[in-house]
């Protein structure tokens, strides 16, 4: 029985870790365009962030706030993003990456 238990506890644990349900205290502001959990944007053009690629995210957000990334919106991200600390993008990355 307790080989039983922990196959199920093995197979249901990165289930349960996977979905990351409280946002980063910055969240917030990402929240205004992309709406709740990066799933519904307010206007058609802005990306959905929830189940985007970790890396894709981090390497957007830091070339945002490094003035690296060039576009439209780059001069409205590159505002949100400039008082982001990499511990804060690794957050918002690892928070939009578990939605689904």
């Amino acid at each position: 029985m307790k080989y039983f238990l922990a196959l199920i506890f093995m197979l249901t644990a990165p289930v349960l870790t996977y979905a990351q349900t409280e946002p980063p205290a910055k969240e917030i502001t990402c929240r205004t365009c992309h709406g709740a959990g990066g799933s519904a944007p307010i206007i058609p053009n802005y990306p959905k962030l929830n189940g985007q690629n970790k890396v894709y995210l981090m390497n957007s957000l830091k070339a945002y706030r490094d003035g690296q990334r060039k576009g439209n919106m780059a001069g409205i991200m590159a505002s949100q993003a400039a008082g982001l600390s990499d511990a804060d993008i690794e957050a918002l990355a690892t928070y939009y990456a578990s939605q689904k």
